[in-house]
């Protein structure tokens, strides 16, 4: 962590105009000789080189700069917190201020973000699973089918958290945007394995191989196209972002092909059996 205030270049000053003393790298202790050497400097500098972003034109308030090295948002939330409570216990009222910046600013954006998202991808699953329960008018293949579009997501974000541990703005979005995806994978081998066992009276068994059969080449093509293109972009955002989607839609096509047919197989067998 490093710290950037106004009182850093006032100590430095002050060491400069007594021979470069280590001793002297401390704040003015008059206001006077501060303001001479505050003009002084000032002066010498090049046009653009002012200090207007460290203190203000009235020269009435200052600004603290905090630089970390990469870090989660969580902790730049805790900083700031804690920065806040900090002031208020140790500063008049009037020097009370909220921390800014573009890192703190996304730091509480990914956490709404990632909030509403959660909420919102619950209610959409709820959503979901009642639109495909009616139409596929099964409550069995309706239920089924929310372990093939939940999995995917949750494997994915376990994955990049061992991997990478970071959940920034862009990633967060992932699983809103894959799970439309993965629904849409569900069920066209669904429909399709349906189609088999009613329609043209197969068993389970060649009811997924007809399944497969169909949509299986396409259900791939379509899924892994798209996105597979971001992981090649040099903006970090747009990399992570594709990478987990491309993580979460593989494991939404291991999900499809080799957890869901066995478990129709196994959910029909147990109906036969009835």
């Amino acid at each position: 962590m490093t710290v950037a205030t106004f009182a850093d270049t006032m100590k430095r000053l002050n060491q400069n105009m007594n021979q470069n003393d280590p001793a002297m790298y401390k704040v003015p202790k008059s206001s006077n000789l501060a303001a001479q050497y505050l003009l002084l400097y000032e002066m010498s500098l090049p046009y653009g080189m002012d200090l207007n972003n460290r203190i203000d034109v009235d020269k009435a308030s200052t600004r603290l700069t905090v630089i970390l090295q990469r870090t989660s948002a969580k902790r730049l939330r805790d900083l700031d917190e804690d920065a806040r409570a900090w002031m208020k216990s140790n500063l008049p009222e009037h020097m009370f201020s909220y921390g800014t910046g573009l890192s703190v600013v996304f730091a509480h954006i990914s956490k709404r973000n990632i909030d509403t998202m959660l909420k919102g991808i619950s209610l959409a699953l709820i959503l979901i699973s009642l639109i495909l329960i009616f139409a596929l008018r099964s409550l069995k293949y309706g239920l089924i089918s929310l372990i093939p579009n939940l999995f995917p997501a949750i494997l994915a974000f376990g994955l990049w958290g061992y991997i990478d541990g970071q959940i920034g703005l862009a990633v967060a979005v992932v699983a809103a945007i894959s799970l439309g995806i993965v629904v849409d994978d569900t069920v066209h081998f669904l429909t399709k394995y349906l189609r088999a066992r009613k329609e043209k009276k197969l068993s389970a068994e060649d009811a997924v191989r007809y399944s497969f059969h169909t949509v299986g080449v396409a259900i791939v093509v379509t899924s892994m196209a798209g996105f597979a293109v971001l992981t090649l972009s040099g903006f970090y955002v747009n990399y992570s972002m594709g990478v987990l989607t491309v993580i979460a839609i593989l494991f939404a096509l291991i999900t499809d092909f080799f957890f869901l047919p066995p478990l129709l197989i196994a959910a029909d067998k147990e109906r036969a059996k009835d």
